[in-house]
């Protein structure tokens, strides 16, 4: 395939993955604003009050950051690990593997559709959260910049998971066993530094951990992390996942059998 035809395939594979999460709305975009809505009532502005300033700012202010990762996260990479299991269930991710196309344009095809309803579902999540509280930018170009590379990086885990899923049970399996311990222990309702030096030192090992911290300190100007280590961490991440789950959708892992 020449360049004009691969950027044609790679269109049209996004083009179809926004569509269908887009075609169901419902059950894509609005429930995650739901939830989040109750975040920032419950935790924010009920608990919140109680709690008094962290770092610096109201405990509400510090947890927008947070809450809007955890939805760009989980909806990234739900979103390629049921789109991309569901093309295996009815088989027509064979007429891709048979096709011209090369692997790395089938990959950043659902990776992209990934990225768009995590990103747009962050972008909702934010637009809720300024019903609760004032949003300033500290830092837009990196706000931008690491909340993108992490919807990347877990759009790529969630094809990575619908590769191995053998059933659609298993494609629950991480984000309840995984994602969620490791967001919930992402600092994203506290700041490490108010842990004990164990647990402290255990978070570090936490790669969300430094997504949120990025995020956040692009917002708010805090964080418990270096900018630097972060975005290294989360680079790091995503050219080893990009590359495992190019080599084994090329093998044709738990594609054919």
């Amino acid at each position: 395939m020449n360049a004009q035809q691969i950027m044609v395939a790679l269109w049209t594979l996004t083009v179809r993955e926004v569509r269908r999460f887009m075609r169901i709305w419902p059950q894509t975009l609005l429930p995650p604003s739901i939830t989040m809505s109750m975040y920032f009532l419950i935790f924010g502005s009920m608990i919140g009050s109680r709690i008094g300033n962290i770092d610096g700012v109201a405990y509400i202010d510090y947890i927008v950051p947070g809450l809007i990762m955890m939805s760009v996260i989980t909806n990234s990479y739900s979103n390629v690990a049921s789109s991309f299991f569901g093309t295996k269930f009815q088989r027509s991710v064979e007429e891709m593997m048979v096709s011209p196309m090369p692997s790395w344009v089938i990959l950043t095809g659902f990776v992209i559709g990934g990225m768009a309803r995590g990103l747009l579902v962050g972008l909702i999540v934010t637009i809720v959260s300024l019903l609760f509280t004032t949003v300033h930018v500290a830092h837009p170009l990196l706000t931008i910049l690491v909340v993108v590379v992490t919807s990347a990086m877990f759009s790529i885990a969630g094809f990575i998971n619908a590769l191995f899923a053998n059933k659609f049970d298993d494609i629950s399996i991480i984000p309840i066993f995984v994602l969620t311990p490791l967001t919930y222990l992402g600092g994203v309702f506290y700041s490490i530094n108010d842990l004990p030096e164990f647990w402290r030192n255990v978070s570090l090992i936490n790669p969300v951990l430094y997504m949120v911290n990025g995020f956040r300190y692009g917002i708010l100007n805090i964080a418990d992390v270096g900018i630097g280590w972060a975005l290294a961490v989360i680079v790091l991440f995503i050219v080893v996942m990009f590359l495992a789950a190019l080599y084994m959708l090329a093998k044709g892992k738990g594609i054919r059998s």
